[in-house]
């Protein structure tokens, strides 16, 4: 440590006092080592005090073990009260409207299968395992397949069928191999899995395609639907187990009921449904020419249940074609 001598407070009494020089830079650094770090406070012991100080209040101590109580779920709309229609319309978490472009891809017992090129120009790409068979619509419906799927064709005749127009053969696939699939007109396919709890109604020309353990027979509608309903007096019943795909004339809109919920499908866009309608006029005009024309009968649906709808009605477009073609001189 080095001393210095400097003049005291007054430069005229001649004394000096000893005063402590500042010690070189490399000793500053030592002794800056040397000396402890200080403790700082503990950061746990002060996130304690600030989580206690917005932690809950305890429960009392006989509910200290009682679990918290479980939210209710939203309560489901009633559509059929006017009073729940915000502007006249349902909220926009109800509305389902054609969303359906995107694949479709799923397997079943024995294969696999792909909806693609949605919404008007969709196909089906069936992926057959050696000997799983596929039965399909006879005509116009296979577009092309692997040389290893082997094709069956049957020929069963029967007075229902006769009666109903519907085919007296039947097409069975058997893999392994590739089949691909699509309807005659320009639409879409959906896929309805079936857990043989349940029976579907099908359009005459809707159903394509299902898995072998899928049943299907004719069911026979009443005279007024058949004529206002454009299904005509038979459809497809349609029960077992499986996958059915059938096909729409445009786009295919899926709506789903709830229990008592009513719904209203103009006749001509009926696809498949598993729940019961009636027919109902809803537009006013003369009895005759309403009953000739169809015009203004619907087909009023009551949930639960589902229903499969077209955009396209292939009546109405046979119209518009007829109307715009050139007449001959």
């Amino acid at each position: 440590m080095n001393l210095a001598l400097r003049p005291a407070a007054t430069p005229d009494s001649g004394h000096y006092q000893q005063v402590q020089s500042p010690p070189p830079p490399q000793q500053q650094q030592q002794q800056q080592q040397q000396q402890p770090q200080q403790q700082q406070p503990p950061i746990q012991h002060q996130q304690q005090q600030s989580q206690h100080q917005f932690s809950p209040p305890p429960f009392p101590q006989q509910q200290q073990n009682a679990p918290y109580p479980q939210e209710k779920p939203p309560a489901q709309t009633n559509l059929n009260n006017p009073a729940n229609l915000v502007g006249g319309a349902p909220p926009p978490s109800h509305f389902v409207g054609a969303v359906a472009t995107s694949d479709d891809v799923g397997t079943f017992n024995g294969g696999s299968y792909r909806i693609s090129h949605r919404d008007t120009n969709t196909i089906l790409t069936i992926q057959l395992a050696v000997g799983c068979p596929m039965h399909a619509k006879p005509v116009g419906a296979m577009v092309a397949m692997s040389p290893t799927i082997t094709l069956k064709g049957n020929v069963k005749f029967s007075v229902k069928k006769i009666i109903a127009g519907g085919e007296l053969s039947s097409s069975t696939y058997t893999g392994p191999g590739e089949l691909i699939l699509a309807p005659s007109a320009l639409g879409d396919i959906t896929s309805i899995r079936l857990t043989g709890q349940e029976q579907w109604s099908v359009g005459h020309d809707a159903y394509l395609a299902s898995t072998q353990a899928v049943v299907k027979d004719y069911k026979r509608q009443g005279l007024g639907k058949a004529i206002f309903s454009g299904e005509g007096l038979f459809v497809y019943k349609i029960s077992g187990t499986g996958l059915l795909w059938v096909s729409s004339f445009g786009a295919i809109i899926r709506k789903d009921l709830a229990a008592g919920e009513k719904y209203i499908v103009d006749n001509g866009h009926l696809v498949a449904w598993n729940t019961s309608y009636v027919l109902e006029r809803v537009a006013s005009g003369g009895l005759i020419s309403g009953l000739s024309s169809g015009e203004g009968l619907v087909c009023k649906f009551t949930g639960p249940g589902t229903v499969f709808l077209q955009t396209r009605n292939p009546r109405e477009f046979a119209t518009f074609l007829g109307g715009i073609a050139p007449q001959n001189a």
